[in-house]
């Protein structure tokens, strides 16, 4: 193709949208603004042309620009470049999430950035005791909302900003204390209906299995791009879980599979039901 013609094509919407693609898939990470400026046309034209191209399951739509496919399904990524991926659909996740907690009730909350927008949505909630092998979490959790904070010990992944270690507690004479807590709140890699929930983490995957074994309810947190796909390591069967929270229904494979599992789906267009006695 002549520069001429390479020229004409992009301002005609299928080449200019086609390019953009490529640019973000290679680029892997860019804004509304970087992408207006080389392609010569306006923020609002690059913003439907990102919407488009996320509808279509191109790449995925993040606050002010976009983050290709190899991005998003990166399995060790820093946290700080997990926090602008997803990062309005983990808003409302997290809102649905508060409204499972219960004032004075004790949670566990794992690693994660849909998990840590969790904590940072319990403002309104009162007397709660966490554990969290998220490093983060603690710093997020609204003081007005907390009566106690407990952090797994362990090695300390710097990639996540997690521990990795038993989920437990040592008396002041060394004996492990027995804990359990009323509410689970699980952070997940990816959600299939013939692997259950699993990451990309061995480690994390035990430390995650043995804070469901010890919850009365089990909520896994998941966007909608972790739907269809299955990491290293196993967590769980679905049945394992009460509630998958997620922003949009799943596909029919894996909501099938969810309902014959007894699990309830919460979405932001779904009426949340109240949450269930333990």
């Amino acid at each position: 193709m002549s520069i001429a013609r390479d020229e004409r094509q992009r301002h005609l919407p299928a080449g200019r949208k086609a390019q953009l693609a490529a640019y973000v898939t290679d680029t892997g990470q860019v804004t509304v603004g970087e992408l207006a400026e080389r392609f010569g046309v306006s923020i609002d034209t690059v913003r439907r042309d990102l919407d488009q191209l996320a509808a279509d399951g191109i790449l995925v739509r993040t606050y002010g620009g976009a983050v290709s496919l190899s991005t998003v399904f990166r399995t060790d990524r820093a946290v700080d470049q997990r926090l602008t991926v997803q990062e309005q659909e983990k808003e409302k996740i997290a809102a649905l999430a508060a409204a499972l907690v219960q004032d004075g009730s004790t949670i566990m909350i794992n690693g994660g950035t849909t998990t840590l927008a969790l904590a940072r949505n319990l403002g309104q909630h009162r007397d709660l005791t966490v554990a969290t092998n998220n490093l983060l979490v603690p710093g997020a959790l609204p003081p007005t909302a907390v009566r106690d904070i407990y952090v797994f010990g362990g090695a300390v992944r710097a990639l996540t900003l997690a521990t990795i270690g038993p989920v437990s507690f040592r008396a002041n004479a060394g004996a492990e204390l027995d804990i359990s807590c009323d509410l689970a709140l699980i952070g997940v890699g990816a959600v299939a209906a013939d692997a259950g929930y699993t990451t990309s983490n061995l480690a994390e995957a035990a430390m995650m299995q043995e804070m469901i074994s010890r919850a009365a309810r089990v909520a896994i947190l998941a966007d909608s791009s972790k739907f269809g796909r299955r990491l290293f390591a196993q967590v769980s069967e679905l049945g394992a879980a009460d509630y998958l929270i997620t922003d949009t229904a799943p596909p029919s494979d894996v909501r099938d599979a969810l309902k014959a599992s007894g699990v309830e789906v919460l979405t932001p267009a779904a009426k949340a039901l109240a949450p269930r006695q333990a």
